[in-house]
Formats: C-alpha cells, structure tokens, sequence
C-alpha cells in the first residue's frame, strides 16, 4: 500500500531548510532579507507539520520538537530583525565597493545604503538551534515509522538534508534579483552540498528493503513496476542538473545565475521525486 507520512515530510523539509540557511548566513554575505524570508517560510512548514499531525496522526515528541522549531525560528527572526541596523559585514563591504566605484567613474558621490558598523550583527550560529530541536523530532518519527527504525530514522535525516540543499539553492538564486552583486559563492555553496548529498540519498533508499526490491517485483508498487523506473529516472536527471547547474555558474554573464536558477527548479522536482516515490512504495 502506498502512503505517506505529510507531517513527518513537513518536518523533515523544514529541518533541511533551516540547517543550510546557516550554511549561508555563516559566509557574511547574504543580506538579512534572504534570512528574514527563509526563516518565514520553514517556520511555516514545521507549523503545518503539526496541524497535519494532529489532523492525521499525531506523534507527540516529533510534534513536540515541530513547535520547538516554530520557536527557535521565530526567536531567529526576532534577533536578526532587531539587528537589521547592522547589516552583515560582506554586503557592507560590497555597498562600499561599489559606491566608491560609481563615484571614481562619474564624480557623483552616490548616497549609499547606510549601516550601523558599531551595533552587533546577528549570530549566525542562532540558526542553527531550530534544526537541532528539528532532528530531534525527525528521530521520534523515525522511530514511530517502524522496523528496521535505524534505516527509518537514517532516511529522514538525509532526505532532510537533501532536500534542504536543493530548496535553498533555488530560492537563493532568485534572491540574486533582489541583491545582484551578490557573488556567486554561496550558491556554488549549496550547489555542491546537493551533489555531496546525492549518492547518500540513493543509498539510503537502496538498503534493503529498499528500491531494488521495488524493482524487480518484490514489491508491487500497484502500477507493474512503473514507480520503480520513475525513481531512478528521478535519481539519475538530479545529479545530471545539478552537474549541469555547476557548469552553468562557471560562465561570466549574470545570466547564468538566472539560468541555473531554472535548472535548480527542475531539480527541485526530480529530488522530491526520488525521497517521495521511495518514501511511499516503501513505507
């Protein structure tokens, strides 16, 4: 029978997000607003989790650790808001930069956006609090899921991950419309954490009882097999964008950062694809 478990997918989806929104902040370039809207967003999605869980099936400690979430992300956003004054210290940097640019060009001395250089930035290790509480509700639902409970637990935790890579990485590179000299390391960053992260999403779905046992017949994923084949169709078009996607940014023109946007886009649809479709024939 095919199902899956949406508040521990809620969940586990906004662990990742919130984990790899350190992965950027920690780098001191991405402007607040970028934090602001992230935080928003996976904020949100560990509140659905525990509606949907109440609603389908409650797991108390992984709904427990879902409101945790909730909290450490809302303090989060609380600080970085309050330090807004601040900046962070690479997208001052690069407002200087480029001032001091314009104005040697064309003699016009161009007012800049003003940052308080005296008051404290926001932490980024704050950002990771929400993920730790996370992961410790991603285990309580590992657990619940059932037998083998490590392969169970191991799943959610690299599925999380992943997913978490994939979805950051597309939404920074639309953020790049909102702050366009804005270097392309950071999403290189989250490029490359999807590709890392690859082979161990594919092995963990391999393990017996796993999706080989979905393809050779073993398991009768109701449609002779069919889901089987879309999961590794899945698999192998993920790394092969997110390949692509790396090429695509060692071109010069600001283009490519739009162009690998749209890749990522797609990719953010085969990834899914290879947790969900394993995650529901094998659950």
């Amino acid at each position: 029978m095919i199902r899956l478990d949406a508040a521990s997918f809620l969940l586990q989806w906004a662990v990742g997000g919130l984990f790899f929104i350190w992965v950027t902040t920690r780098r001191r370039e991405v402007g607040l607003g970028y934090g602001w809207l992230m935080r928003v967003i996976f904020g949100l999605f560990a509140m659905a989790s525990i509606f949907v869980g109440q609603a389908i099936g409650p797991v108390p400690a992984r709904d427990a650790a879902a409101a945790g979430v909730v909290v450490a992300t809302g303090v989060a956003l609380a600080v970085s808001i309050r330090r807004k004054d601040a900046g962070v210290s690479g997208q001052r940097e690069q407002v200087e930069r480029r001032s001091a640019r314009v104005a040697a060009m064309t003699g016009i001395d161009r007012e800049a956006q003003q940052f308080d250089k005296t008051a404290a930035e926001f932490p980024p290790m704050l950002d990771l609090v929400a993920p730790a509480i996370g992961l410790v509700g991603l285990v309580a639902a590992g657990i619940d899921a059932g037998s083998p409970v490590w392969l169970s637990v191991l799943r959610l935790v690299v599925g999380a991950a992943f997913l978490g890579a994939v979805t950051d990485a597309m939404l920074l590179g639309h953020w790049y419309l909102v702050q366009p000299g804005l270097a392309r390391g950071p999403l290189l960053d989250l490029v490359r954490w999807t590709g890392w992260l690859w082979p161990f999403e594919t092995a963990v779905m391999l393990i017996p009882v796993g999706m080989v046992s979905v393809l050779n017949g073993t398991i009768d994923d109701s449609y002779g097999g069919i889901l089987g084949w879309m999961w590794v169709t899945c698999a192998i078009t993920t790394i092969g964008l997110v390949v692509v996607t790396r090429a695509a940014l060692r071109e010069r023109q600001y283009s490519a950062v739009m162009a690998a946007t749209g890749l990522l886009y797609l990719a953010i649809l085969t990834a899914f694809g290879m947790d969900l479709v394993a995650r529901a024939v094998l659950a």
